[in-house]
């Protein structure tokens, strides 16, 4: 990947209470996952780094939500109850972004890969998602 493929992607929620940038690349292999949560709230992501994440406003407007192992956490705008990223299970050190959540026309391309989450610890052996560093 060169430099030139790297954008500045700036997103919010619905409402705009919450607004973030991250570096990620221009275009994004997004997952599509099969869990429980991702399953019901339709959650395609892809993942960058902490350092590739800002949070630029809003943070006294998040709510978090945790279940199961409580690693994942599902922060959401408490206001339109949106979720524009989240700290994943598989990379709690990373966000996962949600790509539908990006205001910017920084998208060259968007594609999609499955992981099969109902199998979360079988899958991780072989497809563990990676995340984005610059």
């Amino acid at each position: 990947m060169t430099s030139d493929s790297l954008k500045t992607h700036k997103g919010s929620c619905h409402c705009g209470a919450i607004e973030w940038e991250c570096i990620g690349p221009s275009e994004i292999e997004a997952i599509t996952c099969n869990c429980s949560i991702c399953n019901k709230k339709q959650n395609h992501h892809f993942i960058v780094s902490s350092k590739n994440f800002k949070l630029l406003k809003g943070e006294e407007n998040l709510t978090t939500y945790t279940f199961n192992t409580g690693n994942a956490k599902h922060k959401f705008c408490k206001i339109c109850g949106v979720q524009s990223f989240y700290i994943p299970r598989s990379n709690p050190d990373s966000v996962a972004i949600m790509p539908h959540c990006i205001d910017s026309n920084t998208i060259e391309k968007l594609t999609y890969k499955t992981f099969d989450g109902q199998k979360w610890e079988e899958t991780m052996k072989t497809q563990a998602p990676k995340a984005f560093e610059s």
